[in-house]
This record gives structure tokens, C-alpha cells and sequence, in this order.
């Protein structure tokens, strides 16, 4: 029976950082019990919503499952729920589907968009709040697109294919840079002229990405008009109808797409916690990130107003300010149990990133370092590998990086270099023909004088040969074959070639092994036993790599050890320049060249299914404790 229960509450970014510190600190702490409740059963990458609302990945890239990342925590409890209040006199979190007690609560429900009560924005106007946003937005771009191609009159026409992006913030930017690489694909797939599909930004202020310094600012612009995006400045949006929008000058603007990123506001739920709250509904919290008169309850996040400056604006509802408070609320509620000193709110704000598309975007790094372009995106992306590091999840940084560079439908961030959904059918012969090479390179091995399975010694290794030889006949046996080098070296001369010459020696790689080599092939083939053994096991594997990539099993672990059994043999002497080409075809081959005409079209697959489910169990759409505190 534990005597300290944490409750979590919000799966988000603040949510997940802080149950994940908390859980690793206390994971020797047998009397704690965290529990992260969310009302979905996965953590949402909120920052890349664009990504899917432009169609360029797919949703569930953006899910990260919340039992996955808790799997390996015994002291976290994971729980689907919605919860509706918190009793503070009994010390309980009341949710629609059950009840939790709680000695320290976080509450990290997060924001949602804010459209300031602006007339016809939730019956007609799009935004970008949770993932169902984004998916119903793509549909939607994606059918007006469609229906504009069919449409012959002018001006009905042009609703279909004007969309407007109401805002410059950190959203609007990043889905105008996102949706403008879209278009060459869209106006592809319906016949269009790119051109015909406009996408304009609308800002209220005379200057827009005010959130960004202004250099960065005008950069961002300039590369957005200069790739046809129109940015309209002092230029408000008083009302919203299907087929066109109202300006605050008088003047109206035909679309039926308005995408509305011009604020953000605490979710509405929180005020029905009965905490007191200030500007765009965020609860008030004092600066050790606590309920001001209950220091069992900490918010962080979006959803929480520090408001240190008095500037009545709180801290930047950024991930880096989740991030800042929920390492308060970890260390203070430590610091609880420990009855030592509590931690006040920091909070740290490394730069900004934004943006303008897959591949091109601007960055400014503590104020000091401006970057754009590639590096830009670049240290976007590490920004949000370093997240995945944070809260200890290397299965969702892989997935991360896979989906990021990998599996995606458009050139990103390295030009489309790295998709592993390109044509790899060219690249069966190839591994055909490089297992082919270990199966036909082994059949002297395995009969014959000069196989390796008898007694006889295959591996001439300077320190067997000398282990074998003493005296005299040592001396003759180097001067034997001192002689017999350079009987070859007078009849054929050996000559540097990445071919085969005829009429000419193939050049070794290396004379001889490297001192650095010899010393660690000596601790592992120490003696004529240890050899022996070496050069049946050698062979076996060497016969296992041709056959498995022949039939394409395993061809991304076969050709991996291809290349490191290729690159052994050269550094031990065994290998010629000419051969020096099958080291580049094992790597080519490791690009998933088994999925055609091989089993790993099936095997990967089942593969992976079975491995995530012996690590991290089943994935489930709800998950809660029942009565005996098992989960489900």
C-alpha cells in the first residue's frame, strides 16, 4: 500500500517531462505511486500539427503512446480520463469515469486557440488545436482544391482555391510555409496551375512574426513572398461566412478556407477548477509554480500564469516554458517528500525556431546565433530529438528521426535524399548477386585440401606462423618466402586497380596488418586452437550471410555484417582493392532490398509488431486501474 500518491494530470509537453523526472527519481521509492491521466491515451507532438494539416506526415507520426513510454516505469500508473474537478478537502481528482487520490497534484491540461469571440470563426473557420484539427483540415484543403478544378466560375472558383491564415505566430507562419510546399503536389494531382492556388497571411499589426527578432522576421517574409505566399499587414478579420471573409476596413475577401492561429487561451475546462485566473483564462500560480493558497497543487504549462515581471502577459506559452515549469514542480514536490528546500520557477529559453516549410526555415539561438535555411530546420529537428533524450524515450526518438527524414512523402529538410520509400527493386541483383559471391567464396572452403573445417591452419597470422616455426626453419621459411615475393614481384608487379587488370596482380589493401589491428586480432585468436576455430566459425557465417541475402531475410543485419566482415578482411591483409567495391554494395543493400522478392516483406513487419509487443505491450485506446490497481 503506497503512502504517497502523484497525480499527473495532461499528457502534453509539461505533463510528460515532469511524470518522467518524477518516476526516475523516485523509482527507488517503493511508497510513491505516480499516476498521468490524459483524456487520450497518447501524447500529441502539438508542434508539428502543420505537418499533418499540409499532408506532409501521417497522424499517427505525431502520436506517441502514453503506456510505451511508461512501460519500463513500475511506479507510473497510465490512465484515460477527462477530468472535471479537484477536491481539495478530500484530496481528490474527480474524473468522469473515476476518482483518484492525490498528496501532490500537477496540472498540466494545457491551451487551445483563441478566436476573441470573432463572429462565425467556430461554424466556418478552422484551427490548429489537437490532431483532429489538423486531420479535418487536410481533408478539407485537399477537397477544395478538388472542388476548385471542377468549378468554371471565376469567382466561385476563387473561394475554392483562396485560403487564408488568420495570425503570424509561431502556427500561422509554420502552416503558410507548410501548405505553400503542398501546392505543386495539389495542383499536380487536379491539373492546376500552381499559381491559381493562393494562399494569403492576414495580420492585425503593422509587422508580422513579431514573436521572432525583426532581421529574422523580414528573412521569414521575404522568403514567403518571393514563393508566392501574400502577407497582408493592419489587416483584421472582423467576420467569418462559407464562402468569404469580413475586413475590419469594410471590404470582403472570397474563401471558404480560413485557418485561424491568432491567439491561444487556457482550455476552457480550467475554470472549472474554482482556481483564480487572469488574462486569456490561465490560473494564477505563484513563483514555486503552486496554487497561490494550496502548495499541494502546481499548473504548469500553457495553462499556468506566472506572471514575474508584472507585464500581465505571464511567460511565453512555448515548449521550452512547459518544460521550465514542470523541472519546478518535479524538484519542488521532491523537495516535499525530502522536507528540504523548494525550487523557484526559472524559466529558460534557449531561442526560437520556425518553420517556412520541410526544408527551409529561420532560428535564433540564445539570442546570439541567427540561422537560416537548412540549419535552421536542422536545429528545429534537434531541439525536438533533445525533447525525446529528456524524458528518456529512444524508441520515440527513432520513430521520430524515421518520420522526420525517412518515411516522408515530400523533400524535407535533406532534399527527399533520405526517403526510404524510394524504387528499391534495383537493388535485388545487387544483394542477389553479393550473396551469391559468399556462397560461391565458401565452396573451397567447405571441401577439398583447402577446406577451413580440417586441422589445417587457414589463418596465417604473423603470430601463429611464428608459434609454428623455431630455429633454423624459421629462418628458412623466411627466407623461402622472402624469396618466392620477390620471384612474384620480378614476374608480375602488382598495381593499384579498383578492377580487375588482366595481365597484372591485384594490389592488397594493406601489406601486411596494422600494429593497431594485430594487437587486438592477438587477444582474440591468441593461438593455432583459437584459429582453428576462428575460421569454421568465420565460414559458417559467411555461408548464413549469402543465404539470407539471397532469399532477402534479414538484409539490413546481413548486409551490416557484410560490410563489417569486408572491411576485417582488408584490415587483417586478406583483401584486394579490387574487392574493396563489396564493402559500398553491402551498405547499398541494407536499404530495406529484401522488401522486394524477399521475406522481409513479411518478416520486418511481424518482427516489429512482436518485438514492440514483448517491450511495450499492446496498444490500447483507453487505459485505467481497476479495483485490485492492475492496469489495463
Amino acid at each position: 500500500m503506497t503512502s504517497t500518491n502523484i497525480v499527473v494530470i495532461g499528457g502534453g509537453f509539461g505533463g510528460l517531462y515532469t511524470t518522467k523526472h518524477l518516476a526516475k527519481k523516485l523509482k527507488k521509492n517503493k511508497n510513491v505511486k505516480i499516476t498521468l491521466i490524459d483524456k487520450n491515451p497518447y501524447m500529441t507532438m502539438m508542434t508539428s500539427l502543420h505537418e499533418v494539416a499540409a499532408n506532409r506526415v501521417d497522424s499517427n507520426s505525431l502520436k506517441y503512446d502514453l503506456q510505451r513510454l511508461f512501460s519500463r516505469r513500475k511506479n507510473v500508473d497510465v490512465v484515460t480520463d477527462n477530468i472535471i474537478k479537484i477536491d481539495q478537502n478530500s484530496k481528490k481528482i474527480i474524473g468522469k469515469y473515476g476518482e483518484y487520490s492525490y498528496d501532490y497534484a500537477v496540472l498540466a491540461i494545457g491551451s487551445q486557440p483563441n478566436d476573441f469571440g470573432t463572429p462565425g470563426v467556430k461554424e466556418h473557420g478552422f484551427t490548429l488545436g489537437s490532431l483532429d484539427d489538423a486531420e479535418r483540415l487536410r481533408d478539407h484543403i485537399d477537397l477544395m482544391v478538388h472542388l476548385g478544378s471542377k468549378e468554371r466560375n471565376p469567382e466561385k472558383r476563387k473561394q475554392f482555391l483562396n485560403f487564408v491564415i488568420v495570425g503570424t505566430g509561431f502556427t500561422g507562419t509554420e502552416m503558410a510555409g507548410e501548405l505553400n510546399s503542398w501546392k505543386p503536389e495539389l495542383a499536380k494531382r487536379y491539373n492546376l496551375n500552381p499559381d491559381e492556388i493562393k494562399i494569403t497571411m492576414m495580420e492585425m499589426a503593422p509587422t508580422v512574426m513579431n514573436m521572432l527578432d525583426r532581421s529574422d522576421a523580414n528573412k521569414a517574409e521575404k522568403y514567403l513572398t518571393k514563393h508566392g505566399v501574400q502577407i497582408k499587414v493592419n489587416t483584421g478579420v472582423v467576420g467569418v461566412h462559407e464562402d468569404h471573409i469580413d475586413l475590419k476596413s469594410g471590404d470582403t475577401f472570397p474563401t471558404r478556407t480560413l485557418i485561424w492561429t491568432a491567439g491561444v487561451k487556457a482550455v476552457e475546462s480550467a475554470k472549472d477548477f474554482g482556481f483564480e485566473t487572469a488574462r486569456a483564462g490561465r490560473i494564477v500560480v505563484n513563483q514555486y509554480s503552486q496554487i497561490p493558497n494550496d502548495p499541494s497543487i502546481y499548473v504548469i504549462g500553457d495553462v499556468a500564469m506566472y506572471d514575474a515581471n508584472g507585464s500581465g502577459r505571464g511567460e511565453p506559452q512555448v515548449v521550452q516554458g512547459a518544460e521550465s515549469a514542470g523541472k519546478c514542480a518535479y524538484k519542488n514536490i521532491l523537495a516535499q517528500i525530502n522536507n528540504s528546500k523548494p525550487t523557484k520557477f526559472k524559466g529558460t529559453y534557449s531561442g526560437f525556431m520556425v518553420s517556412l516549410g520541410p526544408s527551409w526555415g529561420v532560428a535564433s539561438l540564445i539570442n546570439t546565433f541567427h540561422l537560416s535555411g537548412f540549419f535552421a530546420i536542422l536545429m528545429k529537428d534537434l531541439v525536438d530529438m533533445i525533447y525525446f533524450i529528456e524524458i528518456y524515450s529512444g524508441y520515440y526518438l527513432f520513430h521520430y528521426i524515421m518520420d522526420e527524414w525517412f518515411r516522408i512523402k515530400r523533400p524535407t529538410l535533406w532534399r527527399g535524399n533520405l526517403n526510404r520509400y524510394g524504387n528499391v527493386l534495383w537493388t535485388v541483383p545487387l544483394r542477389i548477386f553479393l550473396g551469391m559471391m559468399w556462397l560461391i567464396d565458401c565452396w573451397y572452403k567447405v571441401q577439398g585440401p583447402g577446406s577451413w573445417f580440417t586441422n589445417k591452419l587457414q589463418l596465417n597470422f604473423p603470430w601463429l606462423v611464428q608459434a609454428a616455426t623455431s630455429g633454423a626453419s624459421s629462418k628458412a621459411a623466411v627466407t623461402t618466402a622472402a624469396s618466392d615475393k620477390a620471384a612474384a614481384a620480378t614476374a608480375n608487379a602488382v598495381q593499384f586497380s579498383l578492377n580487375y587488370d588482366y595481365g597484372h596482380s591485384p594490389m592488397p589493401v594493406f601489406d601486411q596488418m596494422p600494429h593497431w589491428v594485430q594487437a587486438m586480432t592477438k587477444i582474440v585468436i591468441p593461438n593455432r586452437a583459437a584459429a582453428l576455430n576462428a575460421q569454421k566459425i568465420m565460414t559458417v557465417t559467411e555461408i548464413l550471410l549469402g543465404i539470407l541475402l539471397v532469399i532477402g531475410l534479414c538484409t539490413f543485419l546481413a548486409g551490416g555484417m557484410s560490410a563489417v566482415f569486408i572491411a576485417i578482411f582488408c584490415l587483417s591483409g586478406m583483401n584486394y582493392w579490387v574487392n574493396v567495391w563489396m564493402f559500398f554494395a553491402a551498405i547499398a543493400v541494407m536499404n530495406g532490398s529484401g522488401r522486394s522478392f524477399g521475406l522481409d516483406m513479411w518478416f520486418v513487419p511481424w518482427l516489429e509488431k512482436k518485438l514492440g509487443k514483448a517491450r511495450y505491450g499492446i496498444l490500447r485506446p483507453i487505459y485505467h486501474v481497476d479495483k485490485n490497481g492492475i492496469k489495463n
